[in-house]
């Protein structure tokens, strides 16, 4: 039995593909990996099952220098954004074993409208996911603060478009005072959701010191747009508490962040400019209605002053007109009650003279009756005079002063006094004699 040699078979394999697959095909799949190295760029090639996302096919795709300086700038100029992990692509490949390094697909070409049309259906995706969820419209809602001045910029430190968008901001002309404060964060490649989204939470934790949130972008590669198309940084955005404003620098479209803001402008320094002629009509606004406020009391002071002149030449003529006829009805009401006055006193006389005849008659009377009841308790003091009964043969015994009724009130040795008609004998009882 004959063998062949690992490069041998690998030729035979290589010749198989060269005369059955002698032709270019146009391949969809998705990019797992995308990587540049020496001008060549190496691809990923990956198949997922539409429900489970599950990898079904595998493949490995090379574009050799050649070609990919032609091929680079031209996707990039139609679609904006650079080849990158997660887009889909429609390829031109044709097959290549080779017995030393294996088997790859070369690429020849790429459609780049195909990739838009995938980025716009995730983008349509996005959207129509937010409005089920009924959060679209929520940050649209809100509302800006008339003096829009506490401003959280979520941006690079580093970033150009903030040092312009500051300076444009704090030295306005017009002298208009903003407070901003820089969360920062990361604003190109696959970090970008992540720390936006941190940067967000760090101003919710203080939502109360502000009015509202930019999230600006300056400069930057219009490749790394695709970080502001993600379902999870629109949904932070869309029920954020306070107002977000946008201007991630992208003249050409707007991205899923954009559509769900509160106000969307292109640059940093458009949103600098909307917020300083914000303030500023708020400013004039203020300023006509202090005119008006002042007109309108001037021409207030100025009735009154009419009016306080009128009444200076009215009040003397009402006030000599008002004070006779209150002399009238003084000099009345003066008559009236003297009238009223003697008109009394001569009832009261009169009465007086009748109480006065009524008391002496009244009194005559009681001093009869009064005499004969004196009479009558003189008779019985009279009878209940101790004399009288003392004069009768009748005598009383005292003791300490108080008369004794019962032979229960003495003791052996107490002294007693008896009193008679003539004289008082003094006596010491002695119970043993009885």
């Amino acid at each position: 039995m004959s063998s062949l040699s690992l490069y041998e078979l690998n030729g035979l394999v290589r010749e198989t593909i060269e005369l059955s697959m002698d032709r270019d095909y146009w391949v969809e799949a998705e990019l797992s990996e995308v990587r540049e190295r020496s001008g060549h760029c190496y691809m990923e090639l990956v198949q997922k099952e539409e429900h489970t996302h599950t990898p079904i096919a595998k493949a490995s795709a090379k574009c050799w220098r050649t070609t990919w300086m032609l091929l680079k700038p031209h996707f990039m100029r139609v679609t904006g954004e650079e080849l990158r992990a997660g887009m889909k692509v429609l390829l031109r490949v044709s097959p290549q074993f080779h017995e030393q390094y294996g088997f790859s697909w070369i690429v020849g070409d790429i459609d780049p409208t195909y990739t838009m049309g995938d980025m716009a259906r995730r983008r349509q995706e996005i959207i129509k996911q937010l409005k089920e969820e009924g959060v679209f419209e929520l940050n649209k809602e809100l509302h800006l603060p008339l003096f829009a001045q506490r401003i959280a910029v979520v941006s690079s430190k580093s970033a150009a478009g903030f040092g312009d968008f500051a300076d444009q901001l704090l030295n306005n002309p017009q002298g208009l005072r903003f407070n901003i404060e820089l969360f920062s964060a990361i604003m190109q490649g696959e970090q970008i959701e992540q720390s936006i989204i941190s940067a967000l939470n760090q101003i919710n934790l203080r939502c109360d010191d502000f009015d509202c949130v930019v999230i600006i972008r300056g400069g930057g590669a219009t490749s790394d747009l695709s970080g502001f198309d993600t379902l999870l940084l629109a949904e932070n955005v869309a029920n954020f508490p306070l107002p977000v404003i946008t201007g991630i620098g992208h003249e050409r479209d707007e991205c899923v962040l954009d559509l769900v803001a509160h106000t969307r402008m292109k640059t940093p320094t458009a949103v600098a400019a909307f917020l300083i002629d914000r303030l500023s009509r708020v400013a004039d606004r203020i300023d006509d209605l202090e005119h008006t406020i002042i007109n309108n009391v001037r021409q207030r002071l100025q009735l009154e002053k009419s009016r306080l002149e009128h009444l200076t030449t009215v009040i003397p003529h009402l006030f000599s007109s008002i004070k006779s006829q209150q002399e009238i009805k003084l000099n009345q009401m003066l008559q009236f009650i003297t009238n009223s006055f003697r008109l009394k006193l001569k009832e009261e006389n009169n009465r007086h003279i009748i109480i006065s005849q009524r008391f002496n008659s009244a009194s005559k009377q009681r001093m009869v009756n009064e005499k004969y009841r004196l009479q009558l308790y003189e008779k019985r003091l009279e009878l209940l005079n101790p004399d009288k009964l003392l004069s009768r043969g009748y005598s009383i015994t005292m003791k300490d002063g108080k008369a004794v009724t019962s032979a229960d009130q003495l003791s052996d040795g107490d002294i007693i006094e008896t009193r008679l008609q003539k004289g008082v004998v003094k006596s010491v009882v002695d119970k043993n004699q009885q």
